[in-house]
């Protein structure tokens, strides 16, 4: 008889769970609260019909990259990749763009034409000898925690002097790399723009590392999203999974984790069934695990998950556009992602500014994914969508909602004149209903935790193995635990590689 295995969640982590655990002849059953599988993956018409919007996440450099994803069959079930010319693009206040391109040789040329001839440069011999060693990268990037025989090997392949370079990029700010780098003040603000993905502002410890990865996993695998929507990869992703013998069942609520002595005996269903496992992995926020396994859990580790520290709010927005939006440079009208943000100045009080309270000129991050891929609107119409963050705490969302996404839409229209008038509809998330969508999005946060410097690498603790829990059986596979947030599906198969190890 196979050894039983409950995933809590469906998100891209608890598929990966399910998926490594069907591999190894689990019997398997991923529950999931909502009506729909896919977590923060998922594509719906949010605005008008004909329109396929990403709901929550939609442009996927990790999970490009990811070797957990790498080693599925994914494209024999759907999945396929779009990328646009550009990855991303930074407009700036002079009415010229920076942008990232696959090419190193094109984003030189980019960032000499915005800045300060010599940027290129810079940013060449920075880039380069770390591209000829990235696959080391990634899989110390992208593998599970501790990453002691990945690490070793990048050690070996990057030398002494590179090795210092990259581990000096750990503790370090994006303020620090880019007075390294650059010249210019435009394309330090590209570089800094890429802190916006992140809660990290472009000054603190932490933040040089990060958009350092991202401008990397640019170069060596591109910024692309599925074809036709993120829903995509999360199809494909189940029907692996169900090729394999595993189960899904939506409008599942799981209300408690099941135990006798010190092991995961099963779980409990909102309907009252008990379902029984011997393996239990969640794929959710600390918070969650702490209530589902209660007092089951020692109160020290219970405390400690209760500490977990959240990132910052959310307000999204979706919009069905009569034509593309009218950006000023042909960059930004090719770019896949558009960092709205300014001179390096105003990114860097504006991101600061958002810690605490609502800036008139929102940084944000947008999309345009038809773009590149078409198929999801009809013919010459296009979607975009624009998030930005905001402080959890201290904001009456209810009633600055609708005023901050008039911001967000002049902000837009400062670099794009003509934008607002291409506007056919619009749909609009604010914290409370990002939450309500998906409780690991919680209050809005979009990031699975704050990513500072104290819980960058330790994540949700101190723990040689994050994803074992003091219950034998009962893992966490979330993006609150190493290597963090992005669609990548790492702590879910990493968190299922410590559930088959240890039942032998």
């Amino acid at each position: 008889m196979s050894r039983r295995a409950v995933v809590i969640g469906s998100g891209p982590n608890g598929l990966a769970a399910a998926i490594r655990l069907a591999e190894n002849g689990f019997s398997v059953t991923v529950l999931e609260a909502a009506p729909y599988y896919g977590g923060a993956v998922r594509t719906e018409e949010l605005t008008l019909p004909g329109f396929h919007h990403d709901v929550f996440s939609a442009v996927y450099p990790a999970g490009a990259a990811s070797p957990v994803f790498e080693r599925m069959p994914l494209a024999q079930h759907g999945l396929e990749w779009s990328q646009p010319h550009v990855a991303y693009a930074h407009p700036l206040p002079d009415g010229t763009s920076a942008g990232l391109y696959r090419s190193v040789e094109e984003t030189a040329r980019s960032l000499d034409q915005a800045g300060t001839p010599g940027d290129g440069e810079g940013w060449k011999n920075f880039a380069e000898p770390f591209l000829d060693k990235f696959d080391a990268i990634r899989h110390v990037m992208l593998g599970g925690f501790p990453p002691v025989g990945s690490g070793l090997k990048l050690l070996a392949a990057l030398g002494p002097v590179k090795t210092a370079g990259f581990t000096r990029l750990v503790p370090g700010t994006a303020e620090g790399l880019g007075h390294r780098l650059f010249d210019s003040g435009n394309a330090r603000a590209w570089l800094y723009s890429s802190a916006g993905h992140g809660d990290a502002a472009p000054g603190d410890l932490g933040s040089g590392i990060a958009v350092a990865y991202l401008n990397l996993l640019g170069h060596a695998v591109g910024w692309p999203s599925p074809v036709g929507g993120a829903g995509k990869l999360a199809d494909a992703l189940v029907g692996y999974l169900r090729s394999l013998g595993g189960e899904i069942r939506t409008s599942s609520r799981v209300v408690g984790v099941d135990t006798a002595g010190r092991g995961v005996t099963g779980v409990t269903i909102a309907s009252g069934e008990k379902l029984p496992a011997d393996v239990v992995c969640a794929d959710v926020m600390p918070h969650a695990l702490a209530w589902l396994a209660g007092d089951a859990l020692p109160s020290t580790y219970r405390s400690m998950l209760l500490r977990y520290r959240y990132g910052p709010a959310t307000v999204k927005v979706d919009w069905a556009l009569d034509g593309p939006i009218p950006w000023q440079t042909e960059e930004l009208r090719s770019a896949g992602t558009v960092h709205v943000g300014g001179s390096e100045q105003e990114l860097g009080e504006t991101i600061a500014t958002s810690h605490f309270g609502l800036p008139e000129r929102p940084f944000m991050l947008l999309g345009q994914q038809t773009v590149a891929d078409p198929t999801r609107a009809p013919d010459g119409k296009h979607t975009a969508w624009a998030y930005t963050h905001g402080p959890r705490r201290g904001i009456d969302w209810r009633a600055e909602q609708d005023r901050h996404v008039e911001r967000m839409e002049a902000h837009i229209e400062s670099y794009a004149p003509g934008f607002r008038n291409r506007i056919l509809a619009r749909h609009i998330m604010g914290p409370a209903q990002l939450s309500a969508r998906d409780e690991s999005l919680v209050e809005g946060d979009v990031g699975g935790g704050t990513y500072r410097i104290r819980q960058v690498v330790f994540r949700p603790m101190p723990k040689i193995s994050p994803y074992r829990t003091p219950v034998r059986g009962l893992y966490l596979g979330s993006a609150a635990a190493f290597p963090g947030g992005a669609v990548h599906g790492v702590p879910g198969d990493a968190a299922a590689r410590a559930a088959v190890k240890d039942l032998g």
